[in-house]
């Protein structure tokens, strides 16, 4: 027996050296737990063009946490950054969609910002930067819109540099908002952040009394914001909607969303022969309430003419200036008593809320999963940018493998 256990011991040693020796191991040696020491970030460099570049992992903090990304939808906003600095941003990592696993986490993090317990292997995304706002809380009662917060993705380079998510990894550092969401797929997660718009826009319009099970409601624009719009309406079991838009195979997939008419509005010759369009999808009605989701300027001084009178508008389809919109005041607004509302981002409150969304849409056959029609590895980061600004397909996401 003894002689036994000393044979055993000595092979066990001679497998250990062997493993040493085998190639590959200096990779071995330079992880720790698995994470690399060195990851890469997509930084854009100068417009239009963006660049793989290659940094330390930064150190986890007790107050941090380390997320290894697996995929990022390209926003509105980032095409924008990408194509004219708006922001005065680069050099900077981009990517504010994303959702990953984490990997590394401080002591001092235990749960998420609703109060879910958060550990290594979970699946996450993150909302706002607070900046110290006291008025900026999970549940705030006065629903403070979080816009002037900070956000991972917009952040300019500093010497963490894993700052966006179209990167390897991600450090989300102390005061950050997280939230725990391993019980959704990934093309969910994906589109928890553009799907928080609408969830906020939807509670704006919530918020005149006009929007109700019964309304007919049009929707103006079926990009990514204005098809996930239709979606959230038709969750709230709002089935009299009518896309509004110049695309004929936006309009189709408007109605997989839940629409359950369109009217593409190049069909018609000006503004008097359009309106009498959506009339007719109305049944001879104009729409009770209406939201603008696009960023065109002669857009949002169409749509008064699509509502009825007393009825409501929501506007939020300009994230950045679009330039000003032109309307008749006493025709468009106070002889037809609008209740008008505008909208931009969301709460962390409207971003929870989310996730009970996504999976209400998943349960009653809602096929979101189609909203992504692009996936593009970090290595092809340029052709996913130049893909979203020619507008072919709809969500844009890079994903990790």
């Amino acid at each position: 027996m003894e002689i036994n256990s000393i044979n055993i011991e000595e092979i066990v040693k001679q497998v250990l050296q062997g493993m040493k020796d085998t190639p590959g191991s200096a990779k071995k040696e330079a992880t720790n737990n698995g994470i690399p020491k060195t990851a890469r970030v997509a930084m854009l460099t100068k417009l239009e063009h963006i660049e793989l570049k290659e940094y330390p992992m930064p150190e986890v903090g007790d107050d941090d946490i380390l997320v290894k990304i697996e995929g990022c939808g390209i926003c509105g906003t980032d095409a924008h950054e990408y194509k004219r600095d708006p922001f005065g941003l680069i050099p900077v990592v981009l990517g504010h969609e994303g959702t990953g696993e984490i990997v590394k986490m401080g002591k001092n993090v235990t749960i998420d910002s609703a109060g879910k317990p958060l550990k290594v292997g979970d699946k996450v995304v993150t909302s706002m930067i607070f900046k110290d706002s006291p008025d900026i809380t999970m549940f705030d009662l006065n629903k403070q819109n979080v816009g002037g917060a900070d956000v991972y993705g917009l952040l300019p380079d500093d010497d963490v540099h894993f700052n966006g998510w179209f990167a390897d990894y991600i450090l989300i550092r102390k005061g950050s908002s997280v939230f725990n969401v391993s019980d959704l797929d990934l093309d969910s997660r994906i589109l928890i952040e553009p799907a928080a718009v609408l969830i906020h826009a939807v509670e704006r319009a919530k918020s005149t009394g006009i929007l109700r099970f019964n309304s007919r409601v049009l929707v103006q624009g079926c990009g990514p914001i204005g098809l996930l719009c239709i979606a959230v309406l038709r969750t709230m079991g709002i089935e009299n909607i009518v896309a509004v838009d110049g695309v004929a195979q936006r309009l189709e997939f408007a109605k997989e969303m839940g629409a359950n008419r369109s009217v593409n509005f190049k069909e018609h010759t000006d503004i008097k022969d359009l309106t009498a369009a959506v009339e007719n999808a109305f049944d001879g009605h104009l729409a009770d309430f209406a939201f603008q989701c696009t960023g065109s300027a002669a857009a949002h001084s169409n749509i008064y003419k699509f509502i009825r009178n007393g009825g409501g508008l929501c506007e939020l389809g300009f994230f950045v200036n679009g330039g000003n919109a032109s309307i008749n005041p006493h025709f468009d607004l106070c002889a037809k008593e609008i209740t008008l509302v505008g909208s931009w981002v969301y709460t962390l409150r409207d971003y929870a809320t989310t996730f009970d969304f996504l999976k209400r849409a998943k349960g009653i056959g809602l096929p979101l999963h189609k909203l992504i029609t692009h996936k593009f590895p970090l290595e092809q980061i340029n052709e996913a940018y130049q893909t979203n600004l020619r507008m072919e397909g709809l969500k844009i996401a890079v994903i990790n493998e």
